[in-house]
């Protein structure tokens, strides 16, 4: 049986205690403790928080349990809320350097005349909190030190990918010689396939008493890396061709001088005359007639189009590859689980 939010959003106050009962440990004042309590609640707590549940799904999975008993839930719910902890750490950081207004249909953290730039500390106590969590319920565990290792090298490659991303498409320098297929492909494996679809199995696979060196690890990376890729290539299509409506915002990457997929797709068939057209027009967030410029140059390379074939190729392959795990080591629903709620999506 599927976690539902409501179970893992009722453990959240549990782990919120045992970060703020920490800091007394650390001499801090009252003041400290407000502040710390107020940023976890506004920054951990949102979204879909698919990324923890799937680690408390995997482990169910993989024990082969609708429910599981206490002492392990209590630890697949600690790992799962270590990952949503992740996310925000990343996202308070991410808010800044893009300059975001919002996240989550709020200001973003950064954005509130009580915090500013002292955001950028913010994000550091997230991610610490995440060690004093993994110390608290696994420093016992033979797996413990995994643990660590595995959360240190997921941020490396997602600082990597945000890096890369940065670099690409700087603020207000708009220059799109620097895209390529090959660097999104980079930015998105390593910005978001990693840490959402990898990290949480890995993390179940360590729970369930998989060696760290076990080769289902890599067959685990072989099939949910390129599922991370295709998600954010979704995201990519949703921003320009998504109903606003049913998607739940208005999409902007055009706007944004963001490193598409569907940007890379269009450079990479475009005549001479039609990259001018996306030199003059893409990156400008005024007027709108630019992004309908473009937009209409993307409806003359059949982009679209393009997309329904990369996506029926993805889901073709990725089906492939999990026929042929084999359940000894881990069982096909857990790739299955995924790929159900990511294929074909609209928002």
């Amino acid at each position: 049986m599927a976690t539902t939010r409501k179970e893992f959003t009722d453990f959240f106050p549990q782990l919120l205690d045992d970060v703020l009962g920490d800091l007394a440990s650390f001499g801090a004042t009252p003041e400290m403790v407000a502040r710390i309590k107020e940023m976890i609640e506004y920054n951990v707590v949102g979204g879909k928080m698919n990324r923890g549940l799937s680690v408390v799904d995997t482990v169910k999975i993989m024990r082969g349990e609708g429910e599981l008993p206490a002492e392990v839930n209590t630890k697949a719910m600690v790992l799962g809320w270590c990952v949503e902890w992740l996310q925000a750490f990343f996202l308070v950081a991410d808010d800044i350097m893009d300059e975001s207004p919002t996240r989550r249909g709020q200001p973003a953290w950064y954005r509130r005349k009580d915090v500013g730039i002292l955001a950028i500390n913010d994000s550091f106590i997230l991610e610490s909190a995440i060690y004093r969590l993994l110390k608290k319920y696994f420093r016992r565990d033979a797996y413990y030190v995994d643990l660590l290792e595995l959360f240190h090298e997921t941020s490396y490659q997602t600082e990597l990918g945000q890096m890369v991303d940065l670099l690409t498409a700087p603020e207000n320098d708009i220059n799109l010689d620097r895209f390529s297929i090959q660097k999104h492909a980079y930015i998105v494996q390593y910005k978001t396939a990693y840490y959402s679809f990898y990290l949480p199995v890995a993390l179940a696979l360590l729970m369930t008493g998989t060696p760290a060196d076990a080769p289902v690890f890599q067959v685990a990376m072989d099939i949910l890396i390129p599922l991370g890729v295709y998600f954010q290539v979704q995201d990519d299509y949703l921003d320009c061709y998504g109903d606003p409506e049913f998607i739940g915002k208005i999409g902007t990457d055009i706007e944004d001088n963001k490193c598409s997929w569907l940007v890379v797709q269009a450079l990479d068939r475009v005549t001479p005359e039609q990259r001018q057209i996306l030199n003059d027009n893409y990156g400008r967030k005024a007027p709108a007639e630019h992004a309908q410029r473009v937009k209409r140059l993307y409806a003359d390379l059949d982009i679209e189009g393009v997309y329904r074939a990369y996506e029926d190729k993805a889901i073709a392959e990725l089906e492939d590859k999990i026929s042929k795990v084999d359940e000894a080591a881990i069982p096909r629903q857990v790739f299955t689980a995924f790929l159900s709620k990511v294929a074909k999506r609209t928002k």
